[in-house]
C-alpha cells in the first residue's frame, strides 16, 4: 500500500496513509516557507513532537475546525484543553496509539519544549509510525542520540525503516554532520531533510548534504521543495 509524505515547509508534514491523513507539527500561516495555509489543511489526526511555536502555531485553529484528535505530550494536551481543543490526547515517551492506517509510537528526542506562552510542555518527542505497511521515523527537533540505533532496528518481520525524516539545520537541532551519523544508526532506506532554510540561522546547502548521503551510500535522500511529496510504494 502506498503512503505519501508531503512537506509543507520547515518541520510540518502531511502523511497520507490511505486510511487517513496525519498532520505533524503544524506551522503554516507564520512560516515564511510554507506552501499551505492552516485553512487549507484537511487531516484526520494531528501529531506534535513538542511545544515550540514553530511546531504548534496552528494546532489550535486546525484542531477546533476539524475536530480531530491531537496526540502529544500530556502537558501539551492539558494546555490545548485550556485553549478549547476538545480532542487533545496526552501521552508520554514510550506510549503507542492507534492512528488512521496503523499505529504511532512516541519515541524520545533530546530538545527543550515550552509552549508559545512559556508554559512547560513536558518532554520533546519523536514519532515512529507503522502505517500502511510502512515504517516511518519523524525525529522532530533533536540532537544526535545513540538510541537511534534501537529505533532503527528491523522489526519482527525483518523490515527496516522505510524513511527517516531528520532535521539538518544546526543551531537548534543536529546539523548535516550529525544527521549523517543519525542515518548510519537508523539505517533507513531513504531520508528526508527538514528544519532548514526557514530563517538565516538554519540555512543549509541541502544539495551538498544530499550528495554526501549518496556518496556514503547510507540511504536514498529525498530533497523536496515545500509542497512537494514523496510516495512510498
Amino acid at each position: 500500500m502506498a503512503v505519501t509524505i508531503t512537506w509543507t515547509g520547515h518541520a510540518t508534514f502531511l502523511v497520507d496513509t490511505n486510511a487517513g491523513v496525519l498532520l505533524v507539527d503544524p506551522f503554516l500561516d507564520e512560516c515564511p516557507t510554507s506552501a499551505l495555509k492552516a485553512s487549507e489543511i484537511n487531516c484526520d489526526a494531528i501529531l506534535l513532537t513538542h511545544g515550540h511555536f514553530d511546531h504548534t502555531a496552528d494546532v489550535v485553529a486546525i484542531a477546533k475546525r476539524l475536530k480531530c484528535p491531537v496526540f502529544c505530550a500530556f502537558e501539551i494536551a492539558e494546555w490545548l484543553s485550556q485553549q478549547g481543543v476538545e480532542g487533545a490526547v496526552g501521552m508520554n515517551l514510550g506510549g503507542t496509539i492507534n492512528v488512521p492506517g496503523g499505529a504511532a509510537k512516541m519515541e524520545m528526542a533530546h530538545h527543550s519544549s515550552s509552549l508559545p506562552d512559556g508554559t512547560y510542555a513536558g518532554s520533546a518527542a519523536s514519532w515512529l509510525l507503522e502505517v500502511g505497511g510502512k515504517r516511518i521515523f519523524l525525529a522532530g527537533d533533536t540532537c544526535l542520540f545513540s538510541d537511534m540505533e534501537r529505533i532503527g532496528r528491523v522489526d519482527s518481520q525483518g523490515n527496516r525503516l522505510d524513511v527517516a525524516v531528520l532535521p539538518i539545520g544546526d543551531t537548534f537541532t543536529m546539523g548535516p554532520d550529525d544527521s549523517l551519523e543519525a542515518i548510519r544508526l537508523l539505517k533507513p532506506h531513504s531520508v528526508v531533510p527538514c528544519h532548514y532554510g526557514t530563517w538565516p540561522p538554519i540555512e543549509q546547502d541541502v544539495e551538498k548534504w544530499a550528495a554526501r548521503v549518496r556518496e556514503e551510500g547510507i540511504a536514498s535522500p529525498h530533497v523536496m521543495a515545500p509542497g512537494e511529496s514523496v510516495t512510498l510504494q
